[in-house]
């Protein structure tokens, strides 16, 4: 991948034991152009066409919502949370099962950029914590990272998960609801101690994503102690100088 970057980098002393990175993962840690977490656990192979046409529609409808930044933030926020409602619904529609998800996971194409696996590897080798902090489905992320043998005791996931009864059949989606505009490392900590403790642990936090409200993950947070790498994509070329302004470095496909 090509990079940009200003001098920012320069100024921080980053060590392997003052640094802890809060990411995202769908189109961040993933191909552009493979499946995204939501998709993988909705497999045509496995639950047939209608989950997918379904998931696909209301793509179309939010997804170019989600990456416009001309709409005013407050309005974009009620569509996330409309397109996610919509989405986790479905899920109960088509009446999910543990086996199934598996499955679907398994058979999909979600699949890690080789350098993430790199990253992910190094961050393992010098212990430095890597949260994923994802609008994703957690289920999809975890079974990605162990397929690719990234799932280290240094990543945690924080996501939306399906839980599932003793006999399989799906209960709910846990927690509050995580879109595209909250995910937030603050919120995050206040109801998981053992966040909060190796985040506020570190001086330093190194926040990326491929959306530039992914930069509000870091949460409240020293600007001077914050690197901020952004994700673009050859899709998301045109806001090339919008991701200038706001990263501190942009790693381009």
């Amino acid at each position: 991948m090509e990079y940009i970057s200003n001098d920012k980098i320069q100024k921080m002393k980053l060590t392997q034991d003052n640094v802890c990175i809060i990411t995202d993962f769908d189109k961040t840690l993933t191909k552009s152009n493979c499946s995204d977490s939501w998709d993988a656990a909705a497999n045509r192979k496995v639950f047939g066409d209608g989950l997918a046409d379904e998931l696909n529609l209301l793509y179309k409808k939010y997804g170019p919502i989600e990456t416009n930044y001309d709409i005013d933030m407050e309005q974009k926020e009620k569509y996330m949370i409309e397109w996610y409602d919509k989405c986790m619904d479905l899920y109960y529609k088509y009446k999910i099962t543990k086996d199934k998800l598996d499955e679907s996971i398994q058979e999909s194409n979600l699949e890690l950029r080789q350098e993430a696996i790199i990253f992910l590897q190094d961050m393992k080798d010098k212990n430095i914590p890597v949260i994923i902090l994802s609008a994703g489905i957690g289920n999809s992320i975890e079974k990605c990272l162990k397929m690719a043998n990234c799932y280290f005791d240094n990543v945690y996931i924080i996501s939306n998960f399906i839980k599932f009864e003793k006999n399989g059949k799906m209960q709910k989606f846990s927690g509050k609801m995580l879109h595209s505009l909250n995910k937030n490392i603050d919120d995050v900590m206040q109801k998981e101690p053992e966040i909060e403790k190796i985040v506020n642990s570190k001086e330093y936090r190194i926040v990326m994503g491929d959306l530039i409200e992914d930069i509000q993950m870091a949460g409240k947070f020293d600007e001077d102690k914050l690197l901020k790498i952004g994700i673009l994509n050859k899709n998301s070329r045109n806001s090339i100088e919008l991701y200038k302004k706001e990263f501190d470095i942009i790693l381009m496909e």
